[in-house]
This record gives structure tokens, sequence and C-alpha cells, in this order.
């Protein structure tokens, strides 16, 4: 899997011109959905069949400052995953400079319910599965 690179906007920065701390989480969404696209299974899919993937846990570990242009690179791994949740581990780097690591937590919901990720959508977690073995 290709790491997703999000160059920071001007809106991003603080008064002193860096990026803004709350902006990492977004840019870890941006990247679990690049990752489920180059999965092939892309939550819009997902979420037209019914099923949400709400976030249970976060956390950042702030390494480094960003700002205005630069071109942070997400990689992302599936760190743990069960039959009702998966998590994943992210390095935001810029160059070969570590400026964020994270990891956050996710479960599967479908109709106000916990639903097995491997049952429903079979083809999706086994893509995933290969992608940590």
């Amino acid at each position: 899997m290709k790491p997703y690179r999000h160059i920071v906007n001007y809106y991003e920065c603080d008064r002193m011109g860096i990026t803004h701390h709350s902006n990492y989480v977004r840019f870890m969404e941006e990247a679990r959905i690049d990752w489920m696209d180059q999965l092939g299974y892309g939550f819009e899919r997902m979420e037209a069949e019914g099923v949400v993937s709400p976030v249970m846990a976060v956390a950042l570990q702030y390494k480094n400052t960003t700002t205005f242009k630069d071109a942070i690179d997400i990689t992302l791994k599936v760190e743990e995953m069960s039959a009702l949740k998966m998590s994943f581990a992210y390095t935001m780097k810029v160059g070969d400079k570590v400026v964020c690591t994270a990891t956050s937590t996710h479960c599967f919901i479908e109709n106000n319910r916990p639903v097995a990720i491997e049952k429903r959508f079979p083809e999706l977690y086994k893509k995933i599965r290969e992608t940590i073995e």
C-alpha cells in the first residue's frame, strides 16, 4: 500500500504558522479513506450497504511541527483486528522526519448494532488480513 500524502493548507495553520494539532485527526481519516480505496472497497461502498465505522478511540503523539505547504506522507497499518473492531497505527513524516505517530480504533455498525466484518464483508476482511500478514 502506498502512503497517503497531505499538503498542509494555509487554513490548517494557527497564528504561529504551525499546523494546528486538531488537523492531524482529519489527516488520519483522509489516510484511512485512501487506504480503503486502495483495497478496492471504499467507505462509500460500505456505507451504501448500510455499515458505518465510527471511531472508538484515538491517540496522537506529536514529534515535530509542520507548516503551510509541507507534504505529510502518512503510512498506516492494521495494528489489531478482531471480529468487531480494528485498530490502525499511523506514522506521519515530512521527508525522513517523523512529525506525528498515532493510533485509532474503529468498530462496525449496521442498524445501530455491532456487525462482524468477517461475516458481513468477507472479501474486504480477506484483503485487510492480507495487509497484516
